[in-house]
């Protein structure tokens, strides 16, 4: 049987892996495959010192590569969602199957990208979209497709992680351990959809469609950054008992599905509360089996191209399938898909922790309790930090760390617009989620 032809568009990290190991693993490839996989044209716009694709053909126009007669799949490993959404599309349209790594692209033009497929008769393959080179996507898809998925939480931006985890560790500020994590490489020059939650965000997107079967909406995913939180906050939540991560959440709930990035206090006796350092690890709990956990690294050359080959693989061995006996793309089939609402932050309910920094005098306590009780906020537990006195003005100011149970989102933002008016409490309230994750892990 003759190989599959394939057109790899990007020879970046992740492109330079992907060729190394179709070369490198080939007999083992073709075993599995049931045929070979070549590569039979690369499309890179200029010369690469650290990149020689040799005797294979090199193509400067990307658009030509997805145009190839020459070409079975189209693997889109060049980022950003402009070209790379025209590129995807163009390759559909004539009739080629695709692999992307590319969360961004399948976030925010998925729903279009996977209509045009349907149309076309042809499969587009995205696992290395999300979390590197732990195979989430198919389980989630394929694995645990006899349960009803009832949340997923996880970490799955490895820089954020890395960023917290060491603010942790090493008792430092998030300004230098954020330029650290730039000189390592794990950090890019800029860093801001790592560390704002956008990252996390488009892959949480991809991660509710196929565990609720809904079309993608990353408009609707609530993105909170980690650039605020403090080592103090860090130090405080473990006296609690708790590890401040950069959680990654998702819940069906009867008034509609929860799409949420941002910082969580997560109990120190859970399993993703441990995960440290750039690894990801998600949280998947569902009716039938419980609770699932998925953990690996999450990006890097080598992972992402282990997950990229393995679509291949996938879309090789299916491509002479009629295109109804194939797994759906958002594993369900596309008239299938739910218009689940997707919840507005202020209807999301959690627990709180709070950082206010207060007059160290009789009554200021009981006025902020009385303000938490008014919007029904109970407290759980309290701290009053004696020893982290300041005088400003003359006067005496402290941090009150208080820890609320579960109340819905609304109700704490007028809380705390309350507090924030009080003559007796200085700035804004810090405040960061809680979350239990209570599922036997």
């Amino acid at each position: 049987m003759e190989a599959v032809r394939i057109g790899l568009c990007g020879v970046g990290t992740v492109g330079q892996a992907v060729f190394a190991v179709l070369e490198r693993n080939a007999s083992e490839i073709t075993r599995r495959a049931g045929r070979g996989i070549d590569v039979s044209v690369v499309g890179m716009r200029h010369d690469r010192d650290d990149f020689d694709p040799a005797p294979v053909r090199v193509e400067r126009d990307v658009l030509a590569v997805a145009r190839d007669p020459d070409v079975d799949i189209l693997v889109e490993l060049i980022g950003g969602v402009t070209t790379a959404r025209e590129l995807v599309l163009t390759a559909i349209a004539e009739g080629k199957h695709v692999v992307t790594a590319n969360k961004a692209l399948i976030a925010e033009y998925g729903n279009e990208i996977f209509a045009a497929a349907h149309e076309h008769g042809v499969n587009v393959a995205f696992e290395a979209a999300v979390a590197g080179g732990i195979p989430l996507i198919k389980a989630l898809r394929e694995g645990l497709a006899a349960n009803r998925i009832n949340w997923l939480a996880g970490i799955i931006n490895g820089t954020s992680n890395y960023v917290l985890s060491e603010m942790r560790v090493a008792d430092r500020e998030f300004a230098d351990v954020l330029a650290e994590a730039q000189r390592l490489g794990y950090a890019e020059a800029d860093p801001t959809f790592d560390v704002d939650g956008i990252d996390a965000a488009h892959k949480l997107t991809i991660l509710a469609s196929i565990a609720f079967g809904v079309p993608l909406q990353f408009a609707a995913a609530y993105t909170e950054g980690i650039g605020h939180i403090t080592r103090e906050d860090i130090a405080y939540a473990d006296e609690l008992g708790y590890r401040i991560k950069p959680l990654a959440l998702t819940r069906r709930t009867e008034q509609g599905i929860e799409l949420r990035v941002h910082p969580t206090l997560v109990p120190a006796r859970q399993l993703l509360a441990n995960v440290d350092g750039v690894m990801n690890a998600v949280l998947v709990h569902s009716d039938t089996v419980g609770p699932t956990l998925f953990y690996g690294p999450g990006a890097g050359g080598g992972p992402t191209a282990s997950s990229v080959v393995a679509d291949l693989l996938d879309v090789v061995r299916g491509i002479t399938a009629h295109p109804n006996q194939r797994v759906p793309h958002l594993a369900f089939q596309p008239d299938a898909l739910s218009d689940v609402p997707f919840l507005p932050m202020s209807e999301v309910s959690s627990a709180y922790y709070l950082r206010i920094f207060a007059q160290d005098r009789p009554g200021v306590l009981a006025r902020v309790a009385t303000l938490l009780s008014e919007q029904k906020i109970s407290i759980e537990a309290l701290i009053q930090k004696e020893q982290a006195i300041r005088e400003i003005d003359e006067e005496a100011w402290v941090p009150i760390i208080i820890l609320t149970h579960r109340v819905k989102e609304a109700h704490m933002e007028r809380a705390l617009h309350a507090i924030e008016s009080l003559d007796e409490t200085r700035g804004r309230v810090m405040r960061i989620r809680v979350e239990s994750l209570d599922a036997g892990l």
